[in-house]
């Protein structure tokens, strides 16, 4: 017997009409629960409880929101082993990435408790005599959350914590894949002290739940982050009811490598880049861009340290590599592995179907080389292990290629030269910009997000995370 996970409405777990299966992609057998799916009504009750405690909430003390966000950071440390596992059960990532990223989302709850004592406002004379000028941020009000697959306990935190931090209702409704993280969150805040109400938690699927939450009426703000087709529809949605919107999207990210690089970190930063979590970052590099002098040691150095991924169950210890999230994921990749070939890539190494002890979702990461930016692999977000090798003449031509995609989430370059890497900073159109590092892998404290069409609206994360969360006021006083 399974056991089944209810929504959290209005403070009360309230059963679902209907159950999914919460499977293992590492292994088939393995089902981790049953969890509800909301429908419209179960979605209007929540909205409506958001409504209803947002008065109160949004006026309340300081240090109340500061206590409770720190307690849920507090205890999600302390169960990062079990929520870790919980984690990589559900979505396919290593254990010891799905403990980190349990970390993570504990860190960011503690981070935000402490926005809480940080909120800040000025003080301003006005041009008039005798007149004092005050600038403030409010709760901007019932903010509807749209979370991915993928990072299924760090992208709920990044986007749930500042809600609450700055004073604002929450309704969720996360990925139909993955719900067992998230609601691992709910069950932690419904014991936080948080009043009920706040805090809401609606699983299902998003044509039933995620379209009737953005188009909602008491819906004040939506905060999503998924694919670009998806997005596109939020943000017209939220234009035509004038909601404030927030959009984490794709990305094709470049990763840079110059002759001057030391070719064994270049390596390890692009194995790591391009298919660690098999490859399911939004910021991961499936473009390797690579200047023609270390070109052929580049090459053969890559394909030597794929041979030594291990591609196995998430939990098994000696894991490098999990299962894709899914069987639409894995028939995906695949997919884009036969388009790479047909273009005429070379594919160098790896892209099979693999087997395991236990039934999966196994693809062995993939590395195409003689490839072209006209090609489609080189075009669109494949969100797999699969990277393709751009092969460019110098460093202006390794820019120009990096700068040439529809995208600009992250971007990354290996090289000894400060010349260029300083260069690179400033004219990679990307919103974020690594040396010598993965593409993949950010603080929880500083701001998140790109350029052209990865994101759209304020970042999230730190304390830029105020500019969606919060609006402003400015208030007039005759002294």
């Amino acid at each position: 017997m399974t056991t089944k996970h209810d929504n959290l409405i209005d403070g009360q777990w309230v059963a679902g009409n209907a159950y999914t299966k919460n499977v293992n992609p590492s292994n088939l057998a393995d089902v981790i629960g049953e969890y509800a799916q909301a429908d419209a009504a179960q979605l209007e009750a929540a909205v409506q409880a958001a409504r209803a405690a947002f008065p109160a909430w949004s006026t309340s003390g300081i240090q109340a929101r500061h206590d409770a966000l720190d307690k849920i950071g507090n205890e999600i440390i302390a169960r990062k082993e079990e929520l870790g596992r919980l984690l990589s059960r559900e979505e396919g990532k290593t254990l010891a990435d799905g403990i980190g990223e349990a970390v993570r989302a504990g860190n960011i709850f503690k981070f935000f408790a402490g926005e809480c004592l940080r909120l800040a406002g000025e003080t301003i004379p006005s041009v008039r005599p005798g007149i004092g000028v005050e600038i403030t941020r409010e709760p901007v009000g019932v903010v509807g959350i749209i979370t991915p697959w993928n990072f299924p306990i760090a992208i709920p935190a990044w986007k749930i914590a500042p809600a609450l931090a700055y004073g604002n209702c929450v309704v969720i409704k996360p990925a139909d894949l993955v719900p067992g993280c998230s609601w691992a969150i709910a069950e932690i805040i419904s014991r936080s002290g948080i009043p009920a109400g706040v805090f809401n938690l609606v699983m299902g699927r998003g044509s039933v739940v995620g379209e009737r939450l953005i188009n909602h009426p008491g819906i004040d703000a939506v905060t999503f982050t998924g694919s670009v087709s998806v997005g596109g529809r939020v943000a017209q949605a939220c234009a035509q009811n004038m909601k404030k919107v927030q959009l984490e999207m794709g990305g094709k990210n470049p990763q840079v490598v110059l002759d001057d690089a030391d070719l064994k970190q270049a390596v390890e930063l692009c194995v790591q880049s391009a298919f660690f979590q098999t490859g399911q970052r939004c910021t991961a590099s499936s473009r390797l861009i690579v200047t023609e002098g270390i070109y052929p040691k580049f090459i053969e150095a890559m394909k030597a340290r794929m041979a030594t991924l291990k591609i196995d169950d998430a939990l098994k210890a000696g894991t490098d590599i999990g299962p894709a999230s899914s069987q639409a994921q894995l028939e995906q990749d695949l997919s884009y592995i036969e388009i790479g070939k047909s273009e005429g890539a070379t594919l160098a190494a790896g892209g099979e179907r693999l087997k395991r002890d236990t039934e999966g979702f196994y693809v062995a990461p993939a590395l195409f080389t003689e490839t072209s930016s006209e090609m489609r692999i080189n075009r669109e977000e494949i969100f797999g292990p699969v990277a393709s090798v751009i092969r460019v003449k110098d460093y202006e031509a390794a820019l120009a290629e990096a700068n040439n995609t529809t995208f600009g989430l992250s971007a990354g370059i290996a090289t000894t030269s400060l010349k260029y890497a300083t260069h690179f900073k400033r004219h990679c159109q990307a919103g974020m910009v690594m040396v010598n590092l993965p593409t993949a892998g950010v603080d929880y404290h500083v701001p998140f997000g790109g350029r052209k069409g990865s994101s759209y609206g304020p970042r999230e994360q730190g304390r830029y995370a105020q500019e969606f969360f919060t609006t402003v006021k400015t208030a007039y006083s005759l002294a």
